[in-house]
């Protein structure tokens, strides 16, 4: 069976789980060799202090069907990434993909508290995760994407350009980050379309992380339990849903004329094609919009 993506080299920077996790996989999926970073090894876990490690999802990468290659990479230290990007282009000769979804910043933001009340330390801390690692990323890795025409980046964030631009994000520094990487997204478009590659921003809905499954003390398997104390997690996905959406974009001839836009899993979907793992298409950003904040039943009819 031909794979969409044989021949390509990606890097998911800030694969060790969730969304990240689920992109790598489904890039290798189609068949690409997947090359996945971030701070958690089976040797030294990151602040998360989490059990997911890299070589896990370098593992899930291959067995998959592509090739994954885990090198643990800090992205705030911009000598890292450079000897990351020089071993890619040593090993591979070519970066065809790369997927910033860098984030660290869940125990660094308080629900609803204003600047003046946030931990000042946390919030700055939050912004350096999420800002300052994929500037330095792409810094270093563009160059050798653009060596070959069509390469692609990802933006990876929560909440699309339309929503954010109208909705207050969990707290001050929460909705900067977030907005922060929309607009990456746009200003790469920008430099890479006339060198001819695309820049995308992309949002998963409501994602069924391993965070997320634990902290509602339910697993994939019996997810649906939280929905009698958290009834619109009926709308959720699982990481590999927005995976496909990043491995349809790869795989599109046409991907350009997506080039600087805001996007996300469920929209995607309806234009690529691609299921989440269950068969469904579940459209987050939609039901958000007209069912949940709209104070409506907890109802995913025409929605998945």
């Amino acid at each position: 069976m031909v794979k969409p993506l044989d021949g390509k080299v990606a890097l998911v920077a800030g694969a060790s789980r969730g969304a990240g996790r689920g992109i790598a996989v489904e890039l290798g999926a189609a068949g690409a060799t997947v090359y996945v970073t971030g701070r958690s090894t089976r040797q030294r876990r990151s602040e998360y202090d989490r059990p997911e490690t890299l070589e896990d999802t370098a593992d899930l990468v291959t067995e998959a069907g592509g090739h994954g290659i885990a090198v643990p990479t800090d992205h705030l230290e911009p000598a890292q990434v450079k000897a990351l990007v020089e071993r890619i282009d040593k090993e591979q000769g070519r970066l065809d993909v790369l997927v910033n979804d860098i984030w660290g910043g869940e125990k660094l933001f308080d629900w609803e508290a204003p600047v003046w009340e946030h931990d000042l330390d946390d919030g700055l801390r939050l912004l350096r995760l999420a800002v300052d690692t994929h500037a330095i990323t792409s810094h270093h890795a563009l160059p050798l994407l653009l060596r070959h025409p069509g390469g692609l980046v990802v933006e990876m964030t929560d909440g699309t350009a339309e929503y954010n631009s109208a909705n207050y994000r969990v707290s001050f520094f929460y909705d900067l980050a977030k907005a922060a990487v929309l607009r990456m997204a746009f200003a790469l478009g920008h430099e890479l379309g006339p060198r001819g590659a695309t820049a995308v921003a992309l949002t998963p809905g409501w994602l069924r992380s391993e965070m997320m499954l634990d902290g509602f003390g339910v697993t994939e398997d019996n997810w649906r339990d939280a929905l009698d104390s958290v009834p619109h997690f009926a709308i959720s996905e699982t990481p590999r849903y927005v995976g496909r959406a990043v491995a349809a974009l790869a795989a599109d001839p046409d991907v350009a004329r997506h080039n600087g836009t805001s996007l996300s899993s469920g929209g995607l979907a309806q234009v690529y094609g691609f299921t989440d793992l269950d068969g469904s298409r579940p459209d987050a950003w939609r039901y958000l919009v007209e069912v949940q904040d709209a104070d409506k039943p907890a109802d995913t009819t025409g929605y998945r």
